[in-house]
């Protein structure tokens, strides 16, 4: 199930379904597999419908999944069986966030994890209002005019054109259009403030994500077991690495960010020591021409006019 699409129906056995008959039965299925168990109530206490409904709903599932799971008794809950093969495909990130916060598009109240989960402390958040006026401002295509603090310049105004988020496993950015520097940048959430949409207009086409190179450029990045590890296989199956290789596209615009937040040693004669630098990339020459590649652990030798964040 790993890095399957979410959500998605196996084969045709769930055509001329409702979606809230889908949906029941993801729920259903999700508990099955994640948490080995599932009844009635379940789908009751989530979904807020009838008992007989539950049950018809186990007996669809039953129906098309004929063998999946069995009804323990003693503890009153289906069970998977050995021979478990989901209806569903599970998108691995998503299941994650279930597990850890709940599962559930109803986010009324607060998310209680699935099992017992700790995740590492976020030392900062978005404000609520400044996440949504960017994220109303993607959706609508919207020009915004803001303050916006940085390291280099302190508290200034700007009027830039955002039109993606972008979540490096610190922090939030936007990635926008800054009108004032003309060029493309990225600039983190909680260094805003004061936003406001500007009203609707026909960007020029320099403004737009299809003119953002960094954005457009795909980079393959080869990644290996560091040379000086004493077991390297044990990385290489922690990576799920094939031939001792993990190939990685992404975005140059977020090239250094990826590498950063995974200690990916990028000298070319791999000599970044720690024990938290377990990846070394051994294609260096694909980075020509990346931006914001300060951040890449071992980097040096060319020098790049725009940083990784405003």
């Amino acid at each position: 199930m790993r890095k399957q699409a979410g959500g998605t129906m196996a084969g045709s056995k769930l055509d001329g379904l409702s979606q809230i008959q889908r949906e029941r039965l993801f729920y259903l299925e999700f508990r099955a597999f994640f948490l080995g168990a599932v009844n009635r109530y379940d789908i009751v206490n989530r979904f807020g419908v009838k008992d007989a409904a539950g049950t018809r709903d186990i007996r669809l599932y039953r129906d098309l999944a004929p063998g999946n799971i069995e009804y323990e008794y003693r503890i009153r809950s289906y069970l998977p069986t050995d021979q478990f093969r989901p209806l569903f495909t599970f998108d691995v990130p998503q299941a994650m966030v279930a597990i850890a916060h709940g599962l559930g598009d109803d986010f009324v109240g607060t998310g209680k994890p699935l099992i017992t989960c700790e995740m590492p402390t976020h030392l900062n958040t978005p404000d609520i209002d400044v996440l949504a006026a960017m994220t109303r401002a993607i959706h609508l295509r919207r020009a915004v005019k803001l303050t916006y603090r940085s390291l280099s310049s302190g508290a200034t105004r700007k009027e830039i054109v955002p039109y993606a988020l972008v979540d490096n496993g610190l922090r939030w950015h936007v990635r926008a259009y800054d009108r004032k520097r003309q060029r493309f940048s990225d600039f983190v959430i909680n260094r805003m403030s004061g936003p406001r949409l500007l009203d609707g207009e026909e960007f020029p086409e320099h403004e737009t994500r299809e003119a953002d190179i960094q954005w457009n450029r795909i980079v393959t990045m080869e990644m290996v077991p560091h040379p000086r590890l004493k077991h390297p296989e044990t990385i290489a199956h922690e990576y799920a690495m094939k031939d001792g290789v993990l190939t990685v596209n992404v975005r140059a615009a977020v090239a250094g960010y990826v590498l950063r937040r995974w200690n990916v040693d990028c000298s070319e004669d791999h000599h970044l020591e720690g024990a938290e630098v377990h990846l070394w990339l051994r294609n260096r020459p694909t980075l020509y021409g990346v931006e914001g590649l300060v951040i890449a652990p071992g980097y040096s030798g060319e020098s790049f006019s725009t940083p990784p964040a405003e």
